[in-house]
């Protein structure tokens, strides 16, 4: 396939089949992309979507801000898929506008178009979700996990380390401390993210609440270096996998959550919802 590739530039793929995957409702306070991927990850399983796209849709996505909808995306092969889309709209446009460096064509569902199948939630009551070892579909809402004791955090990665991301981690921990038990490491996804977030002070909140700060890395997510689990240890991450031996020993234990459960986490030492914390 490479070499054919190299010689013609062109490659043969098989045109994958698309679920429409349809969100009503509001989303609650802590409610974001991480626990809708999540919540439908539990729901579809792994292989929910395989070799299909992802379409996701509904009033709860159109609400989502981009950074919520890159983590699904990052997340859609975890259920299968070969992609996740979304609609463009004024908030992928503003997006887009002061980053694209050539002219793009925007493409939209047709009409008319038939989907391998519709599937609709309504997440208004949805909770903060978390992905119990070892795999991203055995998911519960965080108010059921109770009482499991942690020994690291992980904030961040490709998966959950935006902006907004950290903001939302920052809030939880500003003025709070990381439990002396628990190891909190803070992992922008870019160098741009890195300094907009020291910009606004985010960084010194981190700090100051007993977190490490990293540069962009993959690092601990792949059990690469960093954060690597020991045997017996719990670490609840905001990163895409949570297969044995994926962040270490595999006798180590990795939960998936998103941002406000992992630093509400890092602040008690074991997993919460986050309004143990803000009330």
């Amino acid at each position: 396939d490479i070499a054919v590739a190299m010689a013609t530039g062109e490659i043969w793929m098989k045109v994958p089949q698309t679920i429409k995957l349809v969100y009503h409702g509001k989303l609650g306070r802590w409610v974001g992309g991480k626990d809708l991927i999540l919540y439908t990850i539990g729901d579809i399983g792994v292989d929910g979507a395989l070799y299909s796209v992802m379409e996701f849709t509904g009033e709860a996505i159109d609400a989502l801000p981009m950074d919520g909808r890159f983590t699904m995306a990052n997340m859609a092969i975890e259920a299968g898929a070969k992609a996740g889309i979304f609609r463009v709209d004024n908030k992928t446009k503003e997006y887009v506008k002061d980053r694209a460096n050539r002219s793009y064509k925007v493409y939209e569902s047709d009409a008319s178009a038939e989907y391998a199948k519709v599937i609709e939630y309504d997440v208004s009551k949805l909770e903060p979700q978390v992905a119990l070892p070892h795999l991203p579909s055995n998911v519960k809402s965080a108010s059921q996990v109770v009482d499991i004791k942690i020994d690291q955090v992980v904030i961040g990665s490709c998966t959950n380390g935006r902006l907004n991301d950290l903001r939302l981690a920052a809030s939880i921990l500003k003025g709070r401390q990381v439990s002396h038990d628990v190891r909190c490491i803070v992992i922008p996804g870019t160098q741009q993210v890195y300094l907009d977030a020291l910009h606004e002070g985010l960084i010194e909140a981190f700090i100051k609440a007993g977190a490490v700060v990293s540069t962009p890395t993959c690092g601990p997510c792949l059990g690469g270096y960093m954060g690597v689990l020991a045997a017996g240890e719990r670490c609840v991450s905001t990163t895409n996998r949570n297969f044995i031996g994926r962040m270490g020993s595999p006798k180590s234990e990795v939960y998936l959550a998103g941002p406000a459960v992992a630093a509400a986490s890092a602040i008690l030492g074991k997993i919460s919802s986050p309004e143990k914390i803000t009330g």
